[in-house]
C-alpha cells in the first residue's frame, strides 16, 4: 500500500500572534493545524487540566519563536498556502501594529501522510468545557457524573474545542441554554457546538456552513453522536439556507462575517432570544458591538481569551 504524501507549511511567528496564524490556517487547511510554543509545553507540565491537541517535538524553540504548521495535498499545497499566507497577511493589517507577528519565515516540506496522522490522533486529547468533554472518536473515554461527552473525528475540519473561539463560545452557551431550545450554529465547521447544544439539552440545531469539507466533517460528527434526529446539516451561506426562528443562535466565524450576518440574524431569532459571537479581535470588537447594537440586540456578556472576544447578546422584545 502506498502512503500518501503531504506538504507541510512551518510558518514563524510570535505567542500573541499565533492563535490569529492557526485561525488563518484552519480557514483553508482540512487536514489540522499544529502549534508547537515553548510556553504552551511549560503550562502543560505544570498545569494538568489544560489538555493541546498537539505537541512538537522541538519544544525547546527559543521562547519568542511558535512554529504553526498546516498541510495540505501536494497538487493543492502552491495555491492553499498562497491563500494562507494572504489571510496571515490580512490579519496583520487588522491588527495595525497593536499584535507582533515574528517574522512570519515560511518552512516547506514533503512528509508521510499516516505518519502525520499517526502522530496527531496520539497528541490529541479530551478536551473539557464545562460540562461538555470532547473526545476524539478513537479514543475509549469514560463519561463522568454530570458530563456530556462530544464525540468528534477531529481530522476532517475546524473546530475540536481547544481554540479560545470555540471553547467561549461553548462555554458561554451552558449559561444560557435553556432544555427544549431551537438552535442555529451559523459555520459549523465540525459541528461541535450544534451537536453540544443538543447533548445539553436542546430540542433541534439547524447548522449551516458554505465550506464542503466542513459539511461532511459535521455530517459525520452528528451521526456519531447519534443526534441525527434533532438535527439538519446543510450547505448553505450563513443564514440563507433557512427560514427557521430560533430560541438561540450562535456564530464562530471572524469580525468581518459577523458584521454581515447581522442584517439577516434579526428574522432567525425569536424576541427575547440569545445571539452568542465569537472569532472576534480586539480592533473589530468596536464595529460587531454597533452593528449588532443598531439592529436591536443588547450585550449581556463579553468574554476575552488569548487574543479573541465572544459576546452574548440578546434580542430586545418590540415594545
Amino acid at each position: 500500500m502506498i502512503s500518501m504524501k503531504y506538504i507541510e507549511l512551518t510558518v514563524h511567528t510570535t505567542t500573541e500572534a499565533s492563535e490569529l496564524v492557526a485561525d488563518a490556517m484552519w480557514e483553508f487547511s482540512p487536514h489540522g493545524v499544529t502549534v508547537c510554543d515553548r510556553n504552551d509545553a511549560i503550562l502543560l507540565q505544570r498545569d494538568s487540566t489544560v489538555f493541546w491537541d498537539y505537541i512538537d517535538e522541538s519544544a525547546n524553540l527559543p521562547q519568542t519563536d511558535v512554529l504553526v504548521k498546516c498541510y495540505a495535498e501536494p497538487e493543492r499545497a502552491d495555491a492553499l498556502f498562497s491563500a494562507v499566507m494572504n489571510e496571515i497577511g490580512k490579519r496583520r493589517e487588522l491588527a495595525c501594529g497593536t499584535i507582533e507577528f515574528g517574522t512570519l519565515e515560511e518552512i516547506k516540506r514533503e512528509i508521510d501522510g499516516d505518519d502525520w496522522i499517526d502522530v496527531w490522533k496520539k497528541h490529541f486529547r479530551p478536551i473539557h468545557l464545562g460540562k461538555i468533554v470532547v473526545v476524539p472518536e478513537w479514543i475509549v473515554y469514560e463519561k463522568k457524573e454530570n458530563e456530556e461527552i462530544v464525540l468528534l473525528d477531529s481530522n476532517m475540519a475546524f473546530g475540536t474545542g481547544e481554540h479560545e473561539t470555540t471553547s467561549m463560545c461553548a462555554e458561554l452557551m451552558q449559561k444560557y441554554l435553556k432544555r427544549g431550545d431551537v438552535c442555529i450554529d451559523v459555520g459549523c465547521g465540525s459541528g461541535i457546538l450544534g451537536i453540544s447544544a443538543i447533548k445539553l439539552g436542546a430540542g433541534y440545531c439547524y447548522l449551516s456552513d458554505l465550506d464542503p469539507i466542513a459539511v461532511e466533517s459535521a455530517v459525520h460528527n452528528v451521526k456519531k453522536n447519534g443526534v441525527e434526529k434533532k438535527t439538519c446539516v446543510e450547505g448553505a451561506n450563513l443564514l440563507e439556507g433557512t427560514l427557521l426562528q430560533a430560541d438561540m443562535i450562535f456564530a464562530n466565524i471572524t469580525a468581518e462575517v459577523l458584521i454581515l450576518l447581522a442584517p439577516s440574524v434579526v428574522g432567525h431569532l425569536k424576541e427575547g432570544g440569545h445571539l452568542i459571537l465569537s472569532g472576534i479581535i480586539k480592533e473589530r470588537l468596536g464595529a460587531v458591538k454597533d452593528i449588532y447594537g443598531k439592529v436591536g440586540f443588547t450585550v449581556l456578556q463579553e468574554e476575552e481569551r488569548g487574543s479573541w472576544f465572544a459576546l452574548v447578546l440578546k434580542k430586545e422584545k418590540k415594545a
